[in-house]
């Protein structure tokens, strides 16, 4: 072949190659050009009633149908059942979360919902969110209300009063349903859900309105029974779940299902508050109702008052009230501070004399530290019971004797109004901040009119600063309830404290050994013993309003501050 045909050839081959390359070029800009959008669809039912009758199909089919009228391909579809979008966060749905990652990969370029409400109804996040897609390339559009744009501040503020009317309904909706429930609980009537045990159901003729007869209320006297057993069993005996779960059982007793009461249900009905008379839903409640009253308010608060200390890691109140000792957990060397512990000892002078047992309180770190404690190394619990127990039905005798206290100083009520004066400010400051919100919102319209002195970005900047101070004004008042809640509390604990003190009073000398261990074990703090059995009782309860006479044996120590 000649150089010319040669030169001619390769330009031939040349020619067809770059010829290929610009056709494979064409075709992929074709693609991308013309390929259709990739879509995702974001499908979101919150309530009960949505999930049963499954609103989500209703979605799917609108968004599909949108889709393949813009020419767009669905690449894939996510639900959430149950999600409340106003109450639940973003950062805290799987969905949303799962999206914004495909998002920063590049996985697809619309996000699509049936309505701007299902990507979630907080005016506070919300708006936020769907600007981030769109700030990330992903443009976000409705099936009815069409694409959401940032292109000026007038878009925002338009995205921003959306959410706002989104979260506003979202509110009503829940007003409007915890007032309804909330006035029915107020009114002592049964809004449905599990009947508590030593409760049952009856017609009395009232009805809905739909005009249907519903049900009330009542006591099971049979189930009553054994819930006031239980109550009994465990503030004045001191059991425990477990232990009571075990006296059930060999007691025959049984639960609706025929099977025993596990340790969980038996917490379960020692923290329910119904047991008191009232009904309570939410932060709704009844005044007390008599008819459905089982336990008396003075048992219930006793008995959270032993479930709270049994959680503590030094409590006070005994785990176990067997045994022949009443000082066992709050007893103490007065000479090396050291806990004492309960040990007993014995033999038997021939196999016909029955073993002799002898029991102490004894410091185990004098026995194991000989010399670096000065105390005994034991003490008789007879003696030592006897001692405290003297001492106890003295001060008791006294309560019984006097005259009924005014157990709330004026130091107390003139906290209690202050604290009533501060969360009435904060509330005036939020009315306040409201209503200028309001107003702004109210200004916004007329800036999209082009009515208004204001332009959009200064309306938004004021919004946002209000909206701050609102923030930390709601932060104030929930203080300022907290702290007025906290008072009434303390009050309401002094008179309780004082009407328990006059019923130990009444009680104890008729009480079994187990009862007497549990009032003292809440009556006392701690013992502190030292040589020659001298003593030191540090009670829990300020004992100022009565006359306390002089005492044998021992020094007293009351805790004004319980």
């Amino acid at each position: 072949m000649s150089a010319e045909h040669l030169e001619n050839h390769i330009s031939r081959t040349v020619s067809k190659d770059q010829t290929h390359q610009d056709e494979v070029c064409m075709m992929n800009n074709y693609d991308t050009y013309y390929s259709p959008k990739r879509v995702y669809c974001l499908y979101r039912v919150s309530t009960l009633g949505q999930v049963e009758k499954d609103d989500i199909p209703m979605q799917k089919q609108r968004c599909r149908e949108f889709a393949a009228a813009q020419g767009w391909s669905i690449v894939r579809e996510l639900s959430e059942k149950g999600v409340s979008g106003f109450k639940v966060s973003a950062r805290d749905r799987d969905a949303i979360q799962e999206i914004q990652r495909d998002a920063v990969d590049g996985k697809f370029d619309i996000l699509l919902v049936f309505m701007f409400d299902r990507l979630g109804r907080r005016d506070d996040e919300t708006p936020f969110v769907v600007e981030w897609f769109v700030r990330n390339g992903i443009e976000v559009w409705s099936a009815t209300e069409g694409q959401q744009r940032f292109d000026n501040h007038v878009d925002k503020l338009m995205n921003y009063i959306r959410y706002w009317q989104a979260s506003g309904e979202s509110i009503k909706t829940s007003i409007r349903v915890k007032t309804r429930l909330g006035q029915m609980t107020e009114a002592g009537l049964y809004t449905g859900g599990t009947v508590p045990y030593g409760y049952h159901l009856e017609k009395r003729g009232r009805v809905n309105k739909r005009n249907r007869e519903v049900c009330d209320l009542a006591i099971d006297e049979d189930e009553a029974e054994i819930v006031r057993l239980i109550f009994r069993k465990y503030v004045d005996e001191g059991y425990g779940a477990q232990r009571l779960c075990k006296h059930l059982h060999e007691s025959g007793i049984r639960g609706r299902d025929g099977k025993g009461f596990p340790n969980t249900t038996l917490n379960r009905i020692i923290k329910n508050v119904m047991y008191t008379g009232i009904i309570k839903n939410g932060d709704s409640r009844s005044a007390y109702l008599e008819e459905l009253r089982i336990i008396d308010d003075a048992t219930f608060d006793r008995a959270q008052q032993i479930m709270r200390e049994r959680t503590m890691p030094r409590s006070s109140v005994p785990r176990n009230c067997k045994g022949s000792s009443l000082l066992v957990g709050n007893i103490f060397c007065a000479h090396c501070g050291n806990r004492l512990t309960l040990t007993t000892s014995g033999r038997k002078l021939n196999k016909n004399i029955p073993k002799a047992k002898y029991i102490r309180y004894q410091c185990h770190y004098n026995v194991r530290h000989p010399g670096e404690c000065d105390g005994q190394s034991g003490y008789s619990v007879p003696k030592v019971d006897s001692m405290v127990e003297q001492v106890v039905r003295m001060k008791l005798a006294e309560i019984a004797a006097a005259p009924e206290a005014e157990v709330i100083g004026r130091q107390r009520e003139r906290e209690i109004e202050l604290a009533r004066i501060r969360l009435e400010q904060a509330e005036d400051e939020i009315d306040g901040i409201v209503k200028e919100l309001d107003d702004y919102r109210a200004e916004t319209i007329k800036v999209i009119r082009g009515e208004s002195p204001l332009n959009a970005q200064l309306l938004n900047s004021l919004m946002s600063e209000a909206a701050d101070r609102l923030r930390a004004a709601q932060t104030r008042e929930e203080e300022a309830q907290a702290s007025l809640d906290d008072l009434l509390a303390s009050a309401q604990s002094i008179r309780d404290e004082y009407d328990q003190l006059l019923s130990w009073a009444d009680l104890y000398s008729k009480s079994s050994f187990e009862a007497r261990k549990m009032i003292l074990s809440q009556l006392i703090d701690s013992v502190y013993v030292g040589r020659d059995y001298k003593m030191e009782i540090n009670f829990k309860f300020s004992f100022d309003e009565f006359n306390t006479q002089s005492l044998p044996y021992c020094s007293l120590r009351e805790n004004a501050g319980a």
